[in-house]
Protein backbone atom coordinates (compact mmCIF):
# COMPACT_ATOMS: atom_id res chain seq x y z
CA UNK A 1 0.00 0.00 0.00
CA UNK A 2 1.60 3.56 -0.92
CA UNK A 3 1.37 6.10 1.69
CA UNK A 4 1.70 9.81 1.00
CA UNK A 5 5.26 11.06 2.91
CA UNK A 6 6.92 14.65 3.06
CA UNK A 7 9.73 13.42 0.81
CA UNK A 8 7.43 12.74 -2.32
CA UNK A 9 6.87 16.54 -2.54
CA UNK A 10 9.24 18.93 -4.03
CA UNK A 11 8.92 22.57 -2.56
CA UNK A 12 7.83 24.78 -5.49
CA UNK A 13 9.76 27.85 -6.20
CA UNK A 14 8.17 30.99 -6.69
CA UNK A 15 10.06 33.26 -8.34
CA UNK A 16 10.25 37.31 -8.29
CA UNK A 17 7.81 37.99 -10.59
CA UNK A 18 5.21 35.77 -8.97
CA UNK A 19 5.44 37.11 -5.66
CA UNK A 20 4.85 40.78 -7.11
CA UNK A 21 2.01 39.43 -8.89
CA UNK A 22 0.67 37.89 -5.66
CA UNK A 23 1.14 40.87 -3.82
CA UNK A 24 -0.51 43.47 -6.25
CA UNK A 25 -3.74 41.17 -6.88
CA UNK A 26 -4.26 41.22 -2.95
CA UNK A 27 -3.81 45.04 -3.46
CA UNK A 28 -6.23 45.19 -6.41
CA UNK A 29 -8.83 43.08 -4.25
CA UNK A 30 -8.33 45.53 -1.16
CA UNK A 31 -8.90 48.78 -3.18
CA UNK A 32 -11.84 46.88 -4.82
CA UNK A 33 -13.85 46.66 -1.34
CA UNK A 34 -12.67 49.85 -0.77
CA UNK A 35 -13.50 51.46 -3.89
CA UNK A 36 -16.91 49.74 -3.75
CA UNK A 37 -17.54 50.42 -0.03
CA UNK A 38 -16.67 53.63 0.43
CA UNK A 39 -19.21 56.46 -0.09
CA UNK A 40 -20.15 59.98 1.68
CA UNK A 41 -21.33 58.25 4.77
CA UNK A 42 -17.90 56.61 5.27
CA UNK A 43 -16.67 52.86 3.99
CA UNK A 44 -19.03 50.43 5.19
CA UNK A 45 -17.75 47.36 4.76
CA UNK A 46 -21.07 45.39 4.67
CA UNK A 47 -21.57 46.99 1.31
CA UNK A 48 -17.85 45.80 0.25
CA UNK A 49 -18.42 42.60 0.57
CA UNK A 50 -21.92 42.09 -0.31
CA UNK A 51 -20.82 41.93 -4.21
CA UNK A 52 -19.33 38.64 -3.66
CA UNK A 53 -21.17 37.43 -0.29
CA UNK A 54 -24.96 38.14 -1.98
CA UNK A 55 -26.50 37.31 1.83
CA UNK A 56 -25.60 40.53 2.62
CA UNK A 57 -27.98 42.51 0.49
CA UNK A 58 -30.77 41.60 2.63
CA UNK A 59 -29.51 44.02 5.21
CA UNK A 60 -29.66 47.13 2.65
CA UNK A 61 -32.66 48.90 0.99
CA UNK A 62 -33.44 48.77 -2.43
CA UNK A 63 -31.65 52.38 -2.93
CA UNK A 64 -28.23 51.19 -1.01
CA UNK A 65 -28.59 47.83 -3.13
CA UNK A 66 -28.81 50.05 -6.72
CA UNK A 67 -26.10 52.13 -5.51
CA UNK A 68 -23.65 49.61 -5.42
CA UNK A 69 -24.68 47.05 -8.52
CA UNK A 70 -25.67 50.26 -10.67
CA UNK A 71 -23.18 53.06 -10.11
CA UNK A 72 -20.26 51.21 -7.77
CA UNK A 73 -19.57 47.71 -9.48
CA UNK A 74 -19.95 49.34 -12.97
CA UNK A 75 -17.02 52.07 -12.06
CA UNK A 76 -15.01 48.99 -10.07
CA UNK A 77 -14.92 47.30 -13.34
CA UNK A 78 -14.40 50.04 -15.94
CA UNK A 79 -11.53 51.23 -13.80
CA UNK A 80 -9.80 47.31 -14.03
CA UNK A 81 -10.62 47.86 -17.79
CA UNK A 82 -9.22 50.96 -18.10
CA UNK A 83 -6.09 50.29 -15.96
CA UNK A 84 -4.99 47.44 -18.13
CA UNK A 85 -5.77 48.99 -21.23
CA UNK A 86 -3.40 52.28 -20.67
CA UNK A 87 -0.80 50.67 -18.80
CA UNK A 88 -0.73 47.88 -21.72
CA UNK A 89 -0.67 50.44 -24.74
CA UNK A 90 1.88 52.12 -22.50
CA UNK A 91 4.06 49.28 -22.66
CA UNK A 92 3.64 48.86 -26.29
CA UNK A 93 4.22 51.75 -27.62
CA UNK A 94 7.24 52.03 -25.64
CA UNK A 95 8.15 48.44 -27.35
CA UNK A 96 7.39 49.92 -30.36
CA UNK A 97 9.31 52.70 -30.24
CA UNK A 98 12.00 51.30 -28.63
CA UNK A 99 11.75 54.95 -26.56
CA UNK A 100 11.05 54.88 -22.41
CA UNK A 101 9.49 57.95 -23.07
CA UNK A 102 6.93 57.06 -25.18
CA UNK A 103 3.08 56.85 -24.87
CA UNK A 104 0.02 56.39 -26.74
CA UNK A 105 -0.55 60.04 -26.81
CA UNK A 106 2.89 60.37 -28.14
CA UNK A 107 1.35 59.34 -31.68
CA UNK A 108 -1.70 61.67 -31.19
CA UNK A 109 -4.16 58.85 -30.84
CA UNK A 110 -5.71 60.09 -27.52
CA UNK A 111 -5.41 63.93 -28.83
CA UNK A 112 -7.39 62.65 -31.97
CA UNK A 113 -9.94 60.77 -30.09
CA UNK A 114 -10.40 63.94 -27.65
CA UNK A 115 -10.36 66.74 -30.61
CA UNK A 116 -12.93 64.73 -32.41
CA UNK A 117 -15.47 63.74 -29.30
CA UNK A 118 -14.75 67.84 -28.36
CA UNK A 119 -16.41 68.93 -31.59
CA UNK A 120 -19.57 66.67 -31.26
CA UNK A 121 -20.00 67.96 -27.86
CA UNK A 122 -19.14 71.94 -28.60
CA UNK A 123 -21.80 71.75 -31.59
CA UNK A 124 -24.54 69.21 -30.30
CA UNK A 125 -26.67 72.12 -29.00
CA UNK A 126 -26.43 73.86 -32.57
CA UNK A 127 -27.20 70.99 -34.54
CA UNK A 128 -29.67 69.42 -31.86
CA UNK A 129 -28.42 65.98 -31.24
CA UNK A 130 -27.56 64.31 -28.22
CA UNK A 131 -23.95 64.19 -27.89
CA UNK A 132 -23.57 61.93 -24.96
CA UNK A 133 -24.68 58.88 -27.43
CA UNK A 134 -22.76 59.73 -29.73
CA UNK A 135 -19.52 60.84 -27.94
CA UNK A 136 -17.90 57.40 -27.66
CA UNK A 137 -18.27 56.40 -31.51
CA UNK A 138 -16.84 59.81 -32.29
CA UNK A 139 -13.78 59.54 -29.76
CA UNK A 140 -13.15 56.01 -31.34
CA UNK A 141 -13.70 56.79 -34.88
CA UNK A 142 -11.32 59.74 -34.25
CA UNK A 143 -8.64 57.66 -32.75
CA UNK A 144 -8.62 55.56 -35.72
CA UNK A 145 -8.15 58.58 -38.27
CA UNK A 146 -5.44 60.11 -36.42
CA UNK A 147 -3.94 56.99 -36.45
CA UNK A 148 -3.65 56.06 -39.71
CA UNK A 149 -3.34 59.39 -41.01
CA UNK A 150 -0.10 59.16 -39.06
CA UNK A 151 0.72 55.70 -39.78
CA UNK A 152 0.40 56.84 -43.81
CA UNK A 153 2.58 59.58 -43.18
CA UNK A 154 5.41 57.67 -41.46
CA UNK A 155 5.13 54.67 -43.87
CA UNK A 156 8.27 55.32 -46.37
CA UNK A 157 9.17 53.17 -48.75
CA UNK A 158 7.04 49.92 -47.36
CA UNK A 159 8.50 50.67 -43.96
CA UNK A 160 7.81 52.84 -41.27
CA UNK A 161 10.13 55.30 -39.51
CA UNK A 162 9.40 55.08 -35.58
CA UNK A 163 11.36 58.51 -36.03
CA UNK A 164 8.73 60.26 -38.64
CA UNK A 165 6.08 58.62 -36.31
CA UNK A 166 6.83 60.42 -33.24
CA UNK A 167 6.98 63.82 -34.93
CA UNK A 168 4.04 63.60 -36.63
CA UNK A 169 2.24 62.42 -33.58
CA UNK A 170 4.01 65.35 -32.00
CA UNK A 171 2.45 67.42 -34.88
CA UNK A 172 -0.85 65.87 -34.50
CA UNK A 173 -0.99 66.33 -30.65
CA UNK A 174 -0.52 70.39 -30.93
CA UNK A 175 -2.97 70.75 -33.89
CA UNK A 176 -5.49 68.46 -32.03
CA UNK A 177 -5.21 70.33 -28.38
CA UNK A 178 -5.46 73.79 -30.55
CA UNK A 179 -9.02 72.83 -32.40
CA UNK A 180 -9.95 71.52 -28.83
CA UNK A 181 -8.91 75.25 -27.02
CA UNK A 182 -10.93 76.95 -30.54
CA UNK A 183 -13.76 74.86 -30.02
CA UNK A 184 -13.85 75.56 -26.63
CA UNK A 185 -14.07 78.97 -26.77
CA UNK A 186 -17.07 78.62 -29.05
CA UNK A 187 -18.69 76.44 -26.60
CA UNK A 188 -21.95 77.69 -24.54
CA UNK A 189 -21.49 77.66 -20.56
CA UNK A 190 -22.88 74.03 -20.88
CA UNK A 191 -21.27 72.79 -23.52
CA UNK A 192 -17.50 74.44 -21.91
CA UNK A 193 -18.11 72.86 -18.44
CA UNK A 194 -18.81 68.96 -20.20
CA UNK A 195 -15.65 69.65 -22.31
CA UNK A 196 -13.24 70.98 -19.67
CA UNK A 197 -14.47 68.08 -17.23
CA UNK A 198 -14.42 65.76 -20.15
CA UNK A 199 -10.85 66.47 -20.99
CA UNK A 200 -9.54 65.74 -17.44
CA UNK A 201 -11.05 62.58 -17.75
CA UNK A 202 -13.31 60.89 -15.39
CA UNK A 203 -14.99 57.61 -13.91
CA UNK A 204 -17.84 58.88 -12.77
CA UNK A 205 -19.98 58.11 -16.20
CA UNK A 206 -19.62 54.37 -15.37
CA UNK A 207 -22.48 52.17 -16.20
CA UNK A 208 -23.01 48.46 -17.78
CA UNK A 209 -24.07 49.57 -20.71
CA UNK A 210 -20.91 51.31 -21.67
CA UNK A 211 -19.20 48.75 -20.54
CA UNK A 212 -20.76 46.83 -22.43
CA UNK A 213 -20.50 48.55 -25.89
CA UNK A 214 -17.01 49.08 -24.77
CA UNK A 215 -15.89 45.51 -23.57
CA UNK A 216 -15.41 43.62 -26.78
CA UNK A 217 -12.99 46.59 -28.09
CA UNK A 218 -10.96 46.38 -25.13
CA UNK A 219 -10.62 43.12 -25.01
CA UNK A 220 -9.58 42.53 -28.51
CA UNK A 221 -6.96 45.25 -28.24
CA UNK A 222 -5.44 43.42 -24.87
CA UNK A 223 -5.56 40.06 -26.31
CA UNK A 224 -4.32 41.04 -29.33
CA UNK A 225 -1.33 42.71 -27.92
CA UNK A 226 -0.79 40.51 -24.99
CA UNK A 227 -0.24 37.50 -28.28
CA UNK A 228 2.21 40.26 -29.80
CA UNK A 229 4.52 40.57 -26.57
CA UNK A 230 7.15 37.76 -28.17
CA UNK A 231 7.71 39.53 -31.73
CA UNK A 232 7.50 42.59 -29.60
CA UNK A 233 10.13 41.59 -27.28
CA UNK A 234 12.42 40.56 -30.18
CA UNK A 235 11.85 44.35 -31.45
CA UNK A 236 13.21 45.66 -28.35
CA UNK A 237 16.74 44.25 -29.31
CA UNK A 238 16.37 45.65 -33.00
CA UNK A 239 14.79 45.82 -36.01
CA UNK A 240 17.14 43.94 -38.02
CA UNK A 241 18.02 41.34 -35.59
CA UNK A 242 14.05 41.04 -35.08
CA UNK A 243 14.07 40.76 -39.00
CA UNK A 244 16.92 38.14 -38.93
CA UNK A 245 14.89 36.36 -36.34
CA UNK A 246 11.91 35.95 -38.70
CA UNK A 247 9.38 38.76 -37.67
CA UNK A 248 7.70 40.79 -40.19
CA UNK A 249 8.58 44.03 -38.54
CA UNK A 250 6.33 45.93 -41.41
CA UNK A 251 3.19 44.19 -39.99
CA UNK A 252 4.50 44.08 -36.21
CA UNK A 253 4.29 47.54 -36.26
CA UNK A 254 0.83 48.04 -37.83
CA UNK A 255 -0.36 45.41 -36.00
CA UNK A 256 0.23 46.88 -32.63
CA UNK A 257 -0.90 50.70 -33.71
CA UNK A 258 -4.26 49.18 -34.88
CA UNK A 259 -4.65 47.17 -31.68
CA UNK A 260 -3.16 50.67 -29.44
CA UNK A 261 -5.58 52.77 -31.06
CA UNK A 262 -8.36 50.31 -30.69
CA UNK A 263 -7.68 50.51 -26.72
CA UNK A 264 -6.93 53.79 -26.09
CA UNK A 265 -9.73 55.18 -28.50
CA UNK A 266 -12.18 52.72 -26.69
CA UNK A 267 -11.12 53.92 -23.22
CA UNK A 268 -10.53 58.16 -24.02
CA UNK A 269 -14.46 57.51 -25.36
CA UNK A 270 -15.53 56.22 -22.22
CA UNK A 271 -13.14 58.08 -19.53
CA UNK A 272 -11.75 60.98 -21.60
CA UNK A 273 -8.17 62.01 -21.22
CA UNK A 274 -6.58 60.37 -18.31
CA UNK A 275 -2.68 60.60 -18.42
CA UNK A 276 0.53 59.33 -16.99
CA UNK A 277 -0.84 55.82 -16.46
CA UNK A 278 1.20 54.99 -19.86
CA UNK A 279 4.06 56.62 -19.16
CA UNK A 280 5.08 55.76 -15.47
CA UNK A 281 3.77 52.49 -14.67
CA UNK A 282 5.39 50.30 -17.42
CA UNK A 283 8.75 52.03 -15.84
CA UNK A 284 7.80 51.11 -12.07
CA UNK A 285 6.87 47.66 -13.65
CA UNK A 286 10.66 47.28 -15.56
CA UNK A 287 12.21 48.55 -12.20
CA UNK A 288 10.81 45.54 -10.45
CA UNK A 289 11.35 42.69 -12.66
CA UNK A 290 13.16 43.95 -15.65
CA UNK A 291 12.50 44.56 -19.42
CA UNK A 292 11.53 41.24 -20.29
CA UNK A 293 7.85 41.64 -21.68
CA UNK A 294 6.87 37.93 -21.00
CA UNK A 295 7.94 38.93 -17.39
CA UNK A 296 7.07 42.44 -17.17
CA UNK A 297 3.47 42.76 -18.93
CA UNK A 298 1.46 41.46 -17.21
CA UNK A 299 3.20 42.94 -13.71
CA UNK A 300 2.70 46.65 -15.71
CA UNK A 301 -1.20 45.31 -16.21
CA UNK A 302 -1.98 44.65 -12.75
CA UNK A 303 -0.03 47.48 -11.88
CA UNK A 304 -2.28 49.80 -14.03
CA UNK A 305 -5.29 48.78 -12.24
CA UNK A 306 -3.93 49.52 -8.95
CA UNK A 307 -3.13 52.85 -9.93
CA UNK A 308 -6.70 53.47 -11.68
CA UNK A 309 -8.46 51.97 -8.41
CA UNK A 310 -5.99 54.08 -5.85
CA UNK A 311 -6.70 56.94 -8.01
CA UNK A 312 -10.51 57.30 -8.65
CA UNK A 313 -10.54 56.39 -4.93
CA UNK A 314 -8.43 60.03 -4.05
CA UNK A 315 -11.04 61.46 -6.94
CA UNK A 316 -14.13 60.68 -4.73
CA UNK A 317 -12.39 61.34 -1.56
CA UNK A 318 -10.59 64.61 -1.73
CA UNK A 319 -14.07 66.84 -2.55
CA UNK A 320 -16.56 64.73 -1.06
CA UNK A 321 -19.32 64.63 -1.65
CA UNK A 322 -18.29 66.18 -5.53
CA UNK A 323 -15.65 64.81 -7.34
CA UNK A 324 -12.36 65.78 -8.73
CA UNK A 325 -11.44 64.34 -12.51
CA UNK A 326 -8.99 61.50 -12.37
CA UNK A 327 -6.78 62.87 -14.99
CA UNK A 328 -5.66 65.66 -12.29
CA UNK A 329 -5.03 63.01 -9.48
CA UNK A 330 -3.03 60.61 -12.21
CA UNK A 331 -1.24 63.85 -13.31
CA UNK A 332 -0.70 64.58 -9.60
CA UNK A 333 0.57 61.48 -8.94
CA UNK A 334 2.59 60.46 -12.29
CA UNK A 335 4.71 63.33 -12.76
CA UNK A 336 6.57 64.04 -9.72
CA UNK A 337 7.00 59.99 -10.00
CA UNK A 338 8.11 60.38 -13.10
CA UNK A 339 10.55 62.74 -12.71
CA UNK A 340 12.10 60.76 -9.88
CA UNK A 341 12.36 57.74 -11.92
CA UNK A 342 14.14 59.56 -14.83
CA UNK A 343 17.03 61.66 -12.32
CA UNK A 344 17.63 57.79 -10.73
CA UNK A 345 17.75 56.59 -14.47
CA UNK A 346 20.56 58.84 -15.16
CA UNK A 347 22.50 58.61 -11.73
CA UNK A 348 22.69 54.79 -12.84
Amino acid sequence: MNTLTLSRFKPVSITANQKWILLITVCIFALALLSIGYGPAGWDWRLAIAWIAPEYFNQFDALQINVVTQIRLPRFVLAVLVGLVLAQTGAATQALCRNPLADPSIIGISAGAAMVAVAFIAFSAQFNFNAQYYLPYAAFLGALLVTSLVYLIAKQHRQVNITTLILVGVAINSLSFAVIGLLSYFADDSALRLINYWTMGSLGGANWDAITQATPLLLLSILGLWRLKEPMNLLLIGESQAQYLGVNTDKLKLYVIILVALGVGAVVALTGLIGFVGLVVPHIARLMVGPHLRKMLPLCMLLGVVVLLLSDWLARLVVMPAELPIGIITALLGAPLFIYLIIKTKRG
